[in-house]
């Protein structure tokens, strides 16, 4: 958002569209022949263009088309990306033209904000790394398909550039991979020696739990993805942590151990982690990557109840509408009857129906989600209607809640109820109710379709 607005900024101030602007003032001056931020690309840069992947086995996918374009509609060559990271490197300049004032790169290189002293922090455009002793200037870019690294190295002058046409699979991200392996070749280092701290069990304890990444929907419907990208952190009987996104080369949680009051580095790496308290007194878990932190889940947010809660009500709404066709077979094969008032067989068929709502709902929200996580066009507004539907099923599960709740209560008070009917009432009842919680807990009927 922010570097779209810059972008929508610059050109209300300057007079010129966007795409014009970077062209006349960024492209040119640094001889970047091979560039633009036009969408689709120009006709002389199309047989140019890698084809994007989500995984090198299944088939090319089309150009991308970038909404907030300012924030990602850049396609550049390698080659053009070195005449840009060396104009930086020289405070702006490049073969003799100088696109920025000297003072205008020095302060977009220099720290802004740090979510904690002894960590990296931000810069404009750029955030800190820090690896084999050097301060490092660095820019990520992802879109669906490409993937992206920038790197600087301001004090030996270096620039390094890497992109892929796929994330691939695994745990281990392949460019961040190589990255360290050049700074390994040409800038041996060795970590020094890590100090044993005597509260360092005690620390490892406190700060285990689940945290939510700050950088995350909160108020739209897309909240619910929360529940299943949280991040763990776990203390050992030696004292060490673990934090279930740091991994190693070999996709294992690495093992991280105390510095400093709540400062932790990896027992074999130079990864480092710290946590502090927000001003609510909650735990904040920061990683040496500065542009978000992880905040302590609450309670009911928290992954550990959640999961399980609504696995739980998946088996019970399975259970109830499996058993029903099943239990009317059985009757019949024994010549029994179900012996209840016209009143009771619409409550029972009214909550039968909520049950099949609830699994309609939360299946077509998961399918129609995991879609979209692999085309993200699935999120626009031509699509609405199908998500308006899938919602729609969800609010009469939600009023098929209340039946069943009711149904539940109604059965306690009947004397001549056999005791494990009222018990399965009361399960089914509890199962919706649980449904009910978690849709408005986590915003899956929130109706604003903004993302």
């Amino acid at each position: 958002y922010a570097t779209t607005l810059a972008g929508y900024i610059l050109q209300r101030v300057s007079g010129e569209p966007f795409d014009d602007y970077i062209e006349h003032h960024v492209f040119q001056p640094l001889e970047m022949s091979h560039s633009t931020v036009r969408q689709p690309l120009p006709d002389n840069l199309k047989l140019l263009m890698s084809n994007g992947y989500d995984v090198a086995s299944e088939s090319a996918k089309p150009f991308e088309f970038v909404e907030a374009a300012p924030a990602g509609s850049s396609s550049v060559t390698g080659a053009d990306m070195q005449h840009f990271m060396i104009a930086y490197l020289q405070d702006g300049r490049y073969a003799g033209t100088q696109i920025l004032r000297p003072e205008t790169a020095q302060l977009m290189h220099s720290r802004q904000f740090s979510n904690l002293p002894d960590l990296n922090g931000m810069a404009l455009g750029f955030y800190e790394e820090t690896r084999n002793g050097h301060r490092i200037l660095g820019h990520a870019g992802d879109t669906q398909y490409f993937h992206s690294d920038l790197h600087l190295i301001p004090d030996a002058r270096i620039g390094f550039f890497i992109s892929y046409n796929s994330a691939g699979k695994g745990e281990v991200s392949a460019r961040e991979a190589v990255w360290h392996a050049f700074l390994d070749r040409y800038f041996p280092y060795d970590p020094p020696p890590l100090p044993v701290q005597a509260t360092a069990a005690a620390d490892a304890r406190l700060v285990s739990g689940r945290y939510i990444i700050s950088r995350r929907s909160e108020t739209t419907i897309l909240k619910v993805l929360n529940v299943l990208g949280q991040t763990k952190v776990a203390s050992d009987p030696d004292g060490t942590l673990t934090v279930d996104s740091l991994k190693d080369l070999n996709g294992q949680p690495m093992k991280l151990q105390e510095i400093g009051p709540l400062m932790f580095r990896a027992v074999h790496e130079q990864n480092r982690v710290g946590f502090k308290r927000d001003q609510s007194g909650h735990l904040v878990l920061v990683t040496d990557f500065p542009v978000f932190v992880f905040q302590r889940s609450r309670w009911d947010q928290n992954s550990v109840l959640n999961l399980p809660m609504i696995v739980s009500v998946i088996v019970v709404l399975l259970l109830t509408l499996l058993l029903w066709p099943m239990g009317a077979l059985i009757r019949r094969h024994y010549g029994q009857k179900l012996n209840l008032t016209p009143q009771e067989r619409r409550l029972r068929l009214i909550v039968r129906l909520a049950c099949l709502f609830d699994l309609l709902f939360l299946c077509g929200f998961a399918v129609f989600f995991t879609l979209a996580e692999k085309d993200i066009g699935i999120l626009s507004p031509h699509f609405n209607p199908l998500l308006r539907t899938i919602q729609i099923v969800g609010w009469l599960g939600i009023f098929g809640s209340v039946v069943a709740a009711y149904s539940a209560f109604r059965s306690w008070r009947e004397q001549g109820r056999w005791l494990w009917s009222k018990l399965g009432d009361t399960v089914v009842a509890l199962a919706c109710v649980a449904f009910a919680w978690f849709v408005f807990t986590w915003n899956m009927l929130h109706w604003s379709l903004r993302y």
